[in-house]
C-alpha cells in the first residue's frame, strides 16, 4: 500500500526502523518532509480535514519516537 501523502514515506520510514542508530536521523527526515508540506499548505490549497488529521498524529508519533530514541 502506497502512502496518501508525500511526507507519509520519510514518516513510515522513521516508525519502522528497527535500527536504533539510524532513528535519529530517519526521524529529522520525516519532521523536515511534514514541515515542508505544513509550509507549502500554507501557500497553496489548504489540506483536507483528513491530511491536517494525519500530520497532527504523525507529528505526534515523531515526538514519542524522538523520547524512546533519546532515553536509548
Amino acid at each position: 500500500m502506497s502512502p496518501a501523502y508525500g511526507w507519509q514515506r520519510s514518516f513510515e520510514e522513521a516508525v519502522l526502523e528497527t535500527d536504533r542508530s539510524r532513528l535519529p536521523i530517519l526521524i529529522r527526515a520525516a519532521h523536515a518532509a511534514i514541515d515542508a508540506r505544513i509550509e507549502q499548505l500554507k501557500h497553496d490549497q489548504p489540506a483536507s480535514a483528513e491530511e491536517r488529521q494525519a500530520i497532527a498524529d504523525a507529528l505526534a508519533s515523531l515526538r514519542v519516537l524522538k523520547r524512546e530514541a533519546d532515553s536509548n
